[in-house]
């Protein structure tokens, strides 16, 4: 692992955000491991948190206009890492709203209306619907999608095919880049105990995706 994604997994650790144990994810698979963003929030180092997150899009040479964050765990990444790039170019942010506003400014969306180069930041790849979800809002806006940047790829089947969830993302059109992946915690041995890594090894022989 680079040095970026060994600082994520420590901070992911420290601040309780990766646990293993026994978790029904959304798309309602039964998971010995689970990743909890909001933790992050909780633990409070989110400056590190940007600086992981820039050093991705440096080491995947990313070029956009803005951030769109998808609601909710997207939000505050999208906004810490705007945040942070913002201090040697502006970056525009915009999220959406889980149920639209029928007062006030109204509509679903929050924040810039997208435009441009448009790069999709969330926390987690499982199934592919989060990212399914957000492609669906952003359609009908005229923009070019750069990617989706997550915290976390489970390198799982997807909902299509029998490819990752990333791979089917990544067939359609959008690239896909992750600070960290399955594989990465697979190899983290020194990091989690040993039956952990055996149970995460057990459940992706169950939900294992092809690659692209």
């Amino acid at each position: 692992m680079k040095d970026y994604q060994k600082k994520f997994l420590k901070l992911a650790l420290d601040s309780g955000a990766f646990k293993v144990g026994n978790f029904t994810l959304k798309s309602g698979r039964k998971s010995p491991y689970f990743f909890n963003a909001s933790a992050l929030l909780e633990h409070g180092a989110l400056d590190e948190l940007a600086d992981i997150l820039v050093e991705k899009i440096k080491d995947s040479n990313l070029h956009f206009d803005m951030i769109f964050g998808p609601a909710y765990k997207g939000i505050f990444l999208g906004t810490i890492l705007a945040t942070k790039l913002s201090k040697t170019m502006k970056t525009p942010v915009c999220f959406n709203r889980k149920e639209v506003k029928d007062h006030g400014e109204g509509g679903s969306l929050i924040g810039a209306v997208p435009n441009g180069k448009v790069l999709i930041v969330d926390d987690v790849i499982s199934s592919g619907l989060a990212i399914s979800e957000s492609l669906k809002f952003l359609d009908g806006y005229d923009i070019e999608l750069v990617g989706a940047l997550v915290t976390l790829d489970r390198q799982e089947i997807g909902q299509k095919s029998k490819m990752m969830a990333s791979a089917e993302l990544i067939n359609d059109g959008l690239n896909v880049f992750s600070v960290i992946c399955l594989d990465d915690l697979l190899e983290a041995n020194e990091i989690i105990d040993e039956a952990s890594i055996n149970a995460i090894k057990e459940y992706r022989e169950i939900y294992r995706g092809e690659n692209v």
